[in-house]
């Protein structure tokens, strides 16, 4: 008899035992859940924290704004008063522009004038009727080509005799300009030069013949030094292609390039505004 109870409630204290660990399971369970809903909820919470605090930052702003926008209507609610001045004005500054513009398409047109002129006086000057010399003039330079047979013989830098009297009229036109500047330019074609103690190349060659012709104006012809610039262009600058003998006569020259000073001009220019 006292086997039986025991071992009934053996079985009493079992069933108990499992029932109170399911609970605990399902506790556990419910627990989880509070806890995650509890997560989710702070979670939303600080989302609508942070909404909130922008919110209050836009509200602010537009506080703001709207102050500035109703000051800014006071202030062009004064500006309008001083509109029609402030046109007048503008229209008075484009009336004078207008007018500084036509007086520099004046002195522009008075310049071209006396280009012309110059140019008109330069050719007169040089008044050289010879197929061996071409004056061209190109934008009011005056460019003075003389062909090398007038000037030097073959492969020889010392200026003849007969070239003296065509440097002549040259140097007229230079001291006729004392303000002028002239660049001596001495041009070969493109036969190598064999070379001797003094001289290297063509380029070389080109170089002494424009000195050479240099110390003929100065020395002899009263150019200032001042005026001149020796330039040596050797055989880059051919006036047609070295391919006949007569080409290669055509390329082998002196110019004398007639340069006006800019500064002039402008001086020209500033004069004519202040005669307005």
């Amino acid at each position: 008899m006292k086997k039986i109870i025991f071992t009934f409630s053996l079985v009493a204290l079992i069933l108990t035992s499992c029932g109170a660990k399911k609970k605990i399971a399902d506790l556990e369970k419910q627990n989880k859940e509070c806890q995650d809903l509890l997560n989710s909820s702070t979670v939303k919470l600080n989302l609508c924290l942070t909404e909130k605090e922008a919110l209050n930052q836009q509200i602010d702003y537009l506080k703001k704004n709207n102050s500035e926008l109703m000051s800014a209507s006071k202030e062009m609610t004064v500006l309008s008063t001083k509109g029609a001045q402030n046109i007048e004005k503008a229209l008075e500054a484009i009336k004078e522009k207008d007018l500084k513009i036509s007086r520099m398409q004046d002195a522009l047109t008075k310049k071209d004038s006396v280009t012309l002129a110059l140019v008109t006086s330069l050719k007169s000057s040089v008044g050289i009727a010879d197929p061996d010399i071409n004056v061209n003039v190109e934008k009011g330079v005056v460019f003075i080509s003389i062909a090398d047979k007038l000037l030097f013989k073959s492969g020889s830098y010392v200026v003849s005799d007969k070239a003296k009297e065509v440097l002549a009229k040259v140097a007229k036109v230079i001291n006729d300009k004392p303000t002028f500047e002239c660049m001596v330019e001495g041009h070969t074609d493109n036969v190598p030069f064999t070379g001797n103690a003094i001289l290297i190349d063509n380029w070389d060659l080109s170089v002494k013949r424009s000195t050479a012709i240099v110390r003929v104006l100065t020395n002899e012809l009263g150019v200032k030094p001042s005026q001149l610039i020796a330039a040596g262009r050797g055989e880059f600058i051919p006036l047609v292609e070295n391919n006949t003998a007569e080409n290669r006569a055509t390329n082998r020259r002196t110019r004398v390039v007639v340069l006006p000073k800019i500064d002039e001009f402008y001086d020209m220019i500033e004069k004519e505004m202040k005669k307005q």
